[in-house]
């Protein structure tokens, strides 16, 4: 009694069912990353279980010094340059400072990967940072294993460091839009955390930014989480904090995409007495989103952010972002101990360790060489 009913009942049930794991399907197919919001909902550890903290180089030793002195001083004739004066004028008191050792220490976090333009990016860092006293710089590099060549140019620069070898996490490598920059940032802070500093200034500064030396006495002295403009980001041109009557009141950025706090990474800086008071505070690995959630970490409210940069009318940092490029292959058909008899033996070679190019004898652009304007084998020199 009511089978025919029942059997219709159930294939009506069965086609729902079917319709709804079709549409499902459909969905995850058409949008891959649909469900992946869910990684994005939940609280991130301290730790991820494969999460990588390797201390490759470090130094607490501050050697400064003019990396390449003059022999000799020309002679001058002509009365000194208001700019000549100036930097005599300053000269001592610079030194004073960099002798004193009573500012806060500012922990300046480069987060860097290899590729052709880093060592170059890194040395022009270096010569800015070389001129800020009291400052270790943190650099956490997305790699395996630590890298000599990167260490070499570090070191050289005289600045108290530290090298990581701090690769991002195998699960995030595939993500369509890779968090870049994130595993770096929290090997750093957990530097930070493992060697107890509770004092001075945490700043993250990218390797291919420009910073005017201004911002590094505007950021020393926060007191909890200071924000200023950056340049070149954007649609605007620019990311801002929007004040008025010396408070923050609002942003101006033109990507909002409901983040608490539209800030660019090279935008504020935290004291690490603030910073302490959140131990949990970290970053997570959600592309776009990890000032807006790290600031949520550390219980930000609106009141406690203090501006710089002449109440947000200046730009003292950079978005510069140098665009990356494929490393060449140049084929040299011979010999390559025979270029140690010319300078391109020594060069060629630091260039490959640095990832700028590569030499193939049998693939690539073919190297050529020019005299007087005529092309010529590089067997020209040998014959």
């Amino acid at each position: 009694m009511g089978g025919p009913r029942t059997s219709i009942f159930l294939r009506q049930k069965k086609f729902q069912f079917v319709l709804v794991a079709a549409v499902v399907v459909f969905l995850i197919v058409l949008f891959p990353n649909l469900y992946d919001s869910e990684d994005y909902e939940k609280e991130y550890p301290l730790l991820l279980e494969n999460e990588q903290l390797v201390i490759c180089y470090e130094s607490n030793v501050d050697s400064r010094k003019a990396l390449y002195a003059a022999t000799t001083l020309p002679d001058v004739t002509d009365e000194p340059s208001t700019t000549q004066r100036n930097h005599h004028q300053q000269a001592p008191q610079q030194q004073l400072q960099q002798v004193n050792g009573t500012e806060p220490v500012i922990y300046f976090v480069t987060p860097t990967y290899p590729r052709r333009e880093q060592i170059a990016e890194i040395i022009r860092l270096g010569q800015t940072l070389m001129h800020v006293p009291r400052l270790h710089w943190i650099v956490a590099d997305d790699t395996n294993s630590c890298s000599e060549v990167l260490n070499s140019h570090i070191r050289k620069f005289g600045i108290p460091y530290t090298q990581l070898a701090s690769p991002m996490p195998t699960m995030y490598r595939g993500r369509k839009n890779a968090p870049r920059g994130v595993a770096n940032r929290r090997a750093a802070l957990n530097w930070i955390r493992q060697n107890q500093k509770k004092t001075g200034v945490l700043y993250f500064g990218d390797d291919d930014n420009t910073f005017d030396l201004k911002l590094f006495s505007e950021i020393r002295y926060t007191k909890k989480v200071s924000m200023f403009p950056v340049g070149l980001i954007g649609d605007y041109g620019i990311s801002s904090p929007i004040v008025r009557n010396g408070r923050v009141e609002g942003f101006f950025d033109s990507w909002p995409a409901k983040r608490k706090w539209p800030v660019d990474m090279a935008g504020f800086a935290v004291s690490l007495e603030y910073l302490a008071l959140s131990p949990n505070a970290t970053m997570p690995f959600k592309a776009g989103y990890e000032e807006d959630e790290f600031l949520k970490s550390i219980g930000l409210k609106l009141e406690d952010i203090e501006p710089k940069a002449r109440n947000c009318t200046e730009i003292l940092v950079w978005h510069t972002q140098t665009k990356s490029s494929k490393s060449p292959t140049v084929r040299i058909s011979m010999d390559r101990q025979k270029l140690d008899k010319l300078n391109l033996g020594a060069l060629l070679r630091r260039l490959e360790s640095m990832g700028v190019n590569h030499i193939s004898e049998s693939e690539g652009t073919t190297a050529q060489a020019i005299v007087n304007g005529s092309v010529k084998p590089f067997s020209f020199w040998f014959s």
